[in-house]
């Protein structure tokens, strides 16, 4: 390889490295996370937390619906990344039609918000609110449609908050490259990941979430060095569907892990995984859709095809500097928290 073509992979690679991981310290897109359980009959345990890239003076206060009576002053405290708050509330009615709100000091600084509600009944409720709402009702009883809709939205919010996987998926495409091998081996990769997601929802497996964590940056890691070296004869470039697969397994775990964050609701279980699942596969569908579009036009404008796109050494070797990179960061971050 000519000292020119790795000179321009590598200023172009250290450049977009630098946007990047500037970009993961400057902007949290976490959501304000408020969890509520009912620990008796009317009795509820409140705790919520906001990312710290929220100024303290800015952070917003649960309000309950007037029935409830505040049993002891909040507890607040400040984790490594997080601002947290911790109460207990006797709510005689319950909280089931009742509205809860966030009241910021000025404005939404441009945060979404994720309430989840646990009952005794084991119902839990859950539900993301935009930057522009802030209140929610409690449903009074659970349906299959509110489910299914709520646990997709949550799925499609998933996969684009979750970069890591989407990295993954963007270096399979460029190890598959043509139409037929893409399908081939992200469909491997979507039943992978469906397998596991279940089985460890379910609890049927489990692994630990930091070691998953760290194994899915070290699959990113794989294939940035596979499409750096770029071997037509290994197995990753014949036979992308097992490396798809294989790393669709661990994937699973980590999706799991999020929607274990998120609670289920016992009495639509089935509905809520299914739909989660399928939010995963329609944010991922357009996260292809939205890579074959800038292919396609980025070859128009160089007037070249799309495999002569996908074909040219040095952008494989910059993204894959890019990309390993960053996700070598990840790995190194997320071992620490062993």
């Amino acid at each position: 390889m000519s000292i020119n073509l790795r000179y321009r992979a590598g200023t172009l690679s250290l450049l977009l490295l630098f946007f990047c991981i500037g970009g993961a310290y400057g902007h949290d897109s976490r959501p304000v996370y408020v969890d509520i359980r009912e620990s008796g009959a009317g009795h509820f345990v409140v705790h919520w937390k906001a990312p710290v890239s929220l100024p303290a003076r800015a952070l917003p206060s649960l309000r309950m619906p007037a029935s409830c009576r505040q049993n002891e002053d909040a507890v607040s405290g400040h984790t490594g990344d997080a601002y947290t708050v911790h109460g207990r509330y006797s709510c005689p009615g319950g909280l089931s039609g009742q509205t809860l709100s966030l009241d910021y000091p000025g404005s939404n600084p441009g945060l979404s918000t994720l309430i989840r509600v646990g009952l005794l009944s084991g119902e839990t409720h859950t539900r993301v609110l935009d930057p522009g709402e802030e209140s929610w009702t409690v449903p009074e009883d659970e349906n299959v449609w509110q489910v299914s809709k709520q646990y997709a939205g949550l799925g499609i919010e998933h996969i684009f908050a979750g970069i890591d996987h989407l990295l993954f998926v963007a270096c399979l495409i460029f190890i598959a490259r043509t139409p037929r091998r893409i399908l081939v081996t992200v469909t491997g990769f979507t039943l992978a990941h469906s397998l596991t997601l279940a089985l460890a929802t379910l609890g049927i497996v489990a692994l630990p979430v930091a070691a998953v964590e760290a194994v899915i940056a070290l699959s990113i890691v794989f294939l940035a060095h596979e499409i750096a070296v770029a071997n037509p004869r290994s197995w990753t470039w014949r036979y992308p569907i097992l490396v798809s697969g294989s790393f669709g397994l661990l994937h699973g775990f980590g999706f799991a892990a999020v929607l274990g964050d998120i609670g289920l609701p016992q009495t639509e279980l089935p509905a809520a995984l299914l739909f989660f699942n399928v939010g995963v596969e329609v944010g991922q569908i357009l996260f292809i859709a939205a890579i074959a579009l800038i292919v396609t036009l980025g070859a128009r404008l160089l007037r070249r095809t799309r495999q002569q796109l996908l074909d040219r050494r040095w952008t494989g070797l910059a993204g894959s500097y890019i990309i390993g990179s960053l996700a070598s960061f990840w790995l190194v971050q997320r071992m620490a928290d062993f």
